[in-house]
């Protein structure tokens, strides 16, 4: 590893450093990318390149370049945001009130927002109240028109648009996956309904695992998936969500980008382009975990799902769809940390503040809090992101609170 800066110490550890897990690891402000060089240079020397060949893309700190610039790592197709000019955020700062607020981690240490942002690895944070942009911050890599990977949260994106296509009697999620999609007969999903694909109620012989070659958005590979055991209690697992994506486009004839882009982008007045990671030899996207997006554009669409799938007197997504994720009464209750349950591709909180949650690797969130009024989309690059909620949810949680007081 690069080295790095350290800051005046506390005791007799460096301040600049955090401890995971028996492991050592730069914090948010000494690993900032700018400082570290990579890719810079034509060519850029060998210690500085980022590439899938030299398996530094998921590397730490290199991490907290590549999410910011996966465009050039890997195959993408576009999602446009039209010739339109794009909607716009009133703005009513807050940053200095917001910078202040103090809250208790989950560990018992007091802490600042601001220096919270650090110790979390935040790339960049907006946060919405009813409506207005109250704060803003970017670090590192990433810059306002500068697209970051979702990861899971495009899991959120596609959960949306299935439910949508529900609500509009275009797909049944009672019927199985096979009826729409006949290539997948014989494999696990074969008698798997739409629906416990949309939950991830599915049983089939694929474990989750972030340390091997992702093949899990490949049609190749989804033929080969066997059922594991009866279907309906919830497993976390990326495949279900490419299925869910094959079944749309098979359905509506429109690939997953261009269904972000006809029912999302052109609508919302997204300020830039997204784009979406793809399959090279066939297209197939990765659903899971593929697309790329300002921080400004997944605000909006944390707004508009605040707002019941109403954006500027237009319904873009069912209420209903909204209605559905909160729903207390679903018959699935899976055994999550912190008591989620799971519901069309969302995390939904049951906390005091009724939010549902995007949520993705390496800290990727848009924590949306009815009860607040107010939408936190927030990319960060966390080099072991099992521990990020120990700070990220009570500070979340906190400054819902003082925006409702």
């Amino acid at each position: 590893m690069t080295e790095f800066k350290q800051r005046q110490t506390v005791g007799n550890a460096p301040e600049g450093v955090l401890e995971f897990d028996g492991h050592h690891y730069p914090d948010g402000r000494a690993s900032d990318p700018r400082e570290f060089g990579w890719m810079r240079g034509a060519p850029p020397p060998a210690d500085k390149r980022v590439t899938f060949e030299n398996e530094t893309v998921w590397a730490f700190p290199q991490l907290r370049w590549s999410l910011s610039h996966m465009r050039e790592l890997r195959p993408t197709v576009q999602v446009w945001r039209g010739r339109g000019g794009s909607s716009q955020l009133e703005v009513s700062n807050r940053s200095t009130e917001v910078d202040a607020l103090t809250f208790v981690d989950m560990d018992g240490r007091s802490n600042r927002f601001d220096e919270a942002l650090f110790d979390t690895y935040t790339d960049g944070i907006l946060v919405l109240h009813r409506g207005r942009v109250i704060y803003e911050r970017y670090f590192g890599a990433l810059e306002p028109h500068v697209q970051h990977s979702c990861q899971s949260i495009t899991k959120s994106y596609a959960g949306t648009l299935a439910a949508a296509l529900v609500h509009e009697g275009i797909l049944d999620d009672r019927k199985t996956i096979s009826q729409f999609v006949p290539e997948l007969r014989g494999t696990g999903w074969e008698d798997a309904t739409l629906r416990q694909v949309m939950d991830m109620q599915t049983n089939v012989a694929f474990t989750e695992d972030y340390t091997v070659v992702d093949k899990s958005y490949r049609y190749e590979y989804l033929r080969t998936v066997r059922k594991d055991g009866v279907h309906g209690k919830f497993v976390y697992k990326g495949v279900d969500t490419n299925v869910m994506a094959w079944v749309m486009s098979r359905a509506t004839g429109r690939s997953f980008a261009q269904l972000l882009q006809e029912r999302l982008w052109l609508p919302l007045g997204c300020e830039e382009d997204a784009y979406v990671e793809i399959d090279p030899g066939n297209g197939m996207p990765r659903a899971h975990s593929g697309l790329n997006v300002t921080l400004r554009d997944l605000a909006r669409f944390g707004e508009l799902m605040r707002c019941e799938g109403c954006w500027n007197g237009k319904q873009l997504v069912p209420a209903s769809v909204v209605y559905d994720l909160q729903d207390l009464d679903h018959p699935a209750k899976p055994d999550l940390p912190f008591g989620y349950t799971y519901r069309s591709q969302w995390w939904v909180s049951h906390d005091e503040l009724d939010a549902i949650e995007g949520r993705g690797l390496y800290g990727q969130n848009l924590y949306i809090a009815p009860k607040a009024e107010m939408v936190i989309a927030r990319f960060g690059s966390h080099p072991a992101c099992s521990h990020i909620d120990r700070i990220r949810r009570p500070q979340m949680q906190a400054l819902g609170r003082m925006l409702r007081a």
